[in-house]
């Protein structure tokens, strides 16, 4: 068995006989306060030489209950996977949260998961999450029966920023926003996209500025504008570029968003690339221009801002 390791469903699990340290929670982002329990689930498992393990859900509860106003998710399951590998993480279990998971009563919640996972030897969790049939389990009743059940339990109080607790919901409404630098500090990394380039019209290299074009749809989708960003794939260290993402107007009829990037200098990515593109700054909205011409005077000037940004001390 090689780590980390991702399972569907708690009833797909199989384990080596090792203690198991569990953070639980739906995770959407991997923010600075989600990482706050992660990490303790990790720290735990080192020291008892145990496996740090991640149960999060899909899709969000929200489509079950409440599809027409369901939460848009900052990240797939498969980007969700890339940070908590990077945090440590041994162990990811993606638990479909279907109408049956959903009726799982908040006191016989944690006896299911010791029947799924035998040597679970803690859990973690924030201290507002709530599970069980209609949330109505919380982390008092969790640690009552945890008690009983002789099962560690933590719980980790919320991290702060600028005077508010960090939620998805805060790194929501910056992306939706542009207020892109805020979202990278909610975080604590860069907010990142991933996706193959596909052949595009050319027209960016007719314009002079050639774009790779990354056919990318989050269920959230960023402010549609220009970003200062970092480009790079599994054999290609990142490198500063310029990004639109939107459904350009000006030469294109609405539909898709697109992500189309400009590397700032020699480029080494092209079609097939499986790209990581990581927002670092707004630049600016994305807008209609009244011809090819004037778009292309904007180009140049955009190139000229993400390479200005990427000369300040401060750019990273």
């Amino acid at each position: 068995m090689s780590f980390p390791d991702q399972f569907a469903g708690l009833e797909n699990v199989t384990l080596p006989p090792r203690s198991l340290h569990l953070a639980i929670g739906m995770f959407d982002g991997v923010h600075l306060g989600h990482q706050a329990v992660i990490e303790e689930a990790v720290r735990a498992a080192r020291r008892a030489g145990g496996l740090a393990g991640v149960l999060t859900f899909w899709p969000h509860p929200s489509a079950l209950f409440n599809p027409a106003g369901r939460t848009r998710m900052l990240m797939s399951p498969e980007m969700k996977f890339r940070v908590l590998r990077q945090l440590g993480v041994d162990v990811v279990i993606t638990q479909t949260f279907s109408p049956e998971f959903a009726r799982i009563t908040a006191e016989e919640f944690l006896p299911q998961l010791q029947r799924r996972l035998p040597r679970l030897a803690g859990v973690y969790v924030g201290e507002n999450w709530r599970f069980g049939a209609g949330r109505r389990g919380d982390v008092p009743l969790l640690l009552a029966e945890a008690a009983r059940r002789q099962v560690p339990v933590l719980s980790i109080p919320r991290v702060h920023l600028h005077g508010a607790p960090i939620s998805s919901t805060r790194v929501r409404d910056d992306l939706e926003a542009g207020r892109l630098e805020e979202a990278n500090l909610l975080l604590g990394y860069a907010y990142f996209a991933v996706g193959v380039v596909v052949p595009g019209r050319r027209l960016g290299r007719t314009l002079g500025f050639p774009t790779l074009n990354v056919p990318w749809q989050p269920e959230l989708q960023p402010r549609h504008g220009v970003y200062a960003v970092r480009v790079g794939d599994d054999q290609t260290p990142p490198v500063p570029g310029v990004a639109n993402y939107g459904t350009r107007p000006t030469v294109a009829s609405a539909g898709e968003p697109l992500l189309e990037v400009h590397v700032l200098g020699p480029c080494a990515l092209s079609t097939g690339s499986h790209l990581t593109v990581e927002w670092l700054k707004f630049l600016r909205p994305e807008q209609k221009f009244a011809s090819v011409d004037e778009l292309r005077g904007q180009v140049a000037r955009d190139r000229e801002s993400a390479e200005g940004w990427f000369r300040q001390p401060v750019a990273k």
